[in-house]
């Protein structure tokens, strides 16, 4: 699989200086956490998820979660479980299952980990993982135990994806220690862990808060002050650290709107002002914003919840042709490297030793999502992605 797959080689060779690389079910942890991308939510009770599954891959969406826990009621979950089962073998009769999306189950309990594995009998090759919900130190480790169970029954590897969503983790006299309870716990099961997600609308309602569509997550300051937090425990870049995932975005319907627009005209100007409307239309500018913020906060990829979402999310995941330029650059002078270099493009300066850690963050996320050609933007990127999306 690979990022704007779902278009043609022409088409690719249009936008990308470097087209996105490839890579399986069976490539590294860490090449699977920065490729999640706009990881889509599903629920589990579905009766055509096979074919949704099959129909967002053609649009481009690479990872999927399938939900067994909040977005069904208690009485659904043995009814979404027998779905699942049939449509997990639907797919593998089917076959062609390297060009599937990344799929997780997120679950309820240990439990379902290791029956759900049993369950679905040799169609498990067509699983990436499990999604951990309400990921504490003290909850924590039996979903992971159940893990290792499940992967010595099907006889290999399975990911796991923790949510932090727990109140504990967001009040202030527990958080600390919270969060580093539960990283150490992570620790030790780090080739299981592609990406720690962030579970946001469960901290809002600790508190009876939601965000309005005019508003980012980050404009609600307790939420961004436990993000901040997530990502300094969790985030760093000396090899202690995970890919941390973007909040959800909940809005995909026209809403009545108190603010300006957030996007500007000139990058539509003349070339896809109909596409601007349309974002505007349906409050897209605030998740354009919340993706760059993500992204200037330590976040990559994003949890979704609508397929209209998927590709703003991996068009503002491209690198510009103008950070592979710089992140090259940096990382050219070598590991002992140092002194300021001025950038190719002479707007800037890039200071060796500092930077080198976004450098080589940077190279790598070019290799997943690939560089955009020069005078490429993330209008045109945005506009091939969108190209037979589903919004229903």
């Amino acid at each position: 699989m690979r990022h704007y797959g779902h278009l043609s080689a022409a088409q690719r060779r249009v936008l990308f200086h470097q087209e996105p690389a490839e890579f399986s079910l069976n490539s590294s942890v860490r090449t699977l956490g920065m490729a999640l991308g706009a990881t889509l939510y599903s629920p589990a009770t579905r009766p055509r998820l096979a074919a949704d599954i099959r129909k967002q891959q053609a649009a481009g969406v690479i990872s999927m979660v399938l939900c067994l826990e909040d977005s069904i009621s208690d009485a659904e979950v043995p009814g979404a479980e027998e779905n699942l089962v049939r449509q997990f073998a639907r797919l593998e009769r089917e076959g062609a299952d390297d060009r599937l999306p990344l799929l997780f189950i997120r679950v309820r309990t240990p439990e379902q980990i290791t029956d759900l594995t049993s369950r679905l009998g040799t169609a498990v090759r067509l699983l990436a993982g499990y999604v951990l919900p309400k990921f504490t130190a003290d909850g924590g480790p039996a979903f992971l135990e159940a893990l290792t169970g499940a992967e010595v029954m099907s006889g290999r590897r399975l990911l796991a994806m923790p949510i932090l969503e727990s109140p504990e983790l967001l009040h202030l006299e527990s958080r600390a220690e919270r969060l580093a309870a539960a990283a150490r716990v992570l620790d030790k099961y780090r080739e299981r862990i592609p990406a720690v997600r962030l579970g946001v609308t469960d901290f809002c309602s600790a508190y009876g808060l939601r965000r309005t569509p005019d508003m980012t997550a980050y404009d609600v300051h307790l939420v961004a002050s436990v993000i901040a937090d997530v990502v300094n425990v969790f985030g760093r870049a000396d090899g202690t650290g995970f890919t941390v995932s973007g909040p959800v975005w909940e809005y995909f319907r026209a809403q009545e709107r108190m603010f300006k627009p957030q996007l500007r005209r000139s990058p539509f100007s003349g070339r896809a002002e109909g596409l601007r409307a349309s974002l505007i239309e349906h409050n897209m500018d605030g998740l354009l914003q919340e993706i760059e913020l993500d992204q200037a906060n330590g976040l990559l990829g994003k949890t979704c919840i609508h397929p209209s979402h998927v590709a703003p999310v991996h068009a503002l995941s491209v690198v510009t042709h103008e950070e592979f330029s710089d992140a090259a650059d940096i990382l050219r002078t070598g590991p002992h490297g140092g002194g300021v270099l001025r950038s190719a493009y002479t707007n800037k300066m890039n200071e060796v030793k500092p930077h080198r850690a976004w450098a080589e963050r940077t190279i790598h996320r070019a290799e997943v999502f690939g560089v955009a050609r020069d005078g490429v933007d993330f209008v045109d990127l945005l506009a091939a992605g969108m190209e037979g999306e589903n919004t229903e």
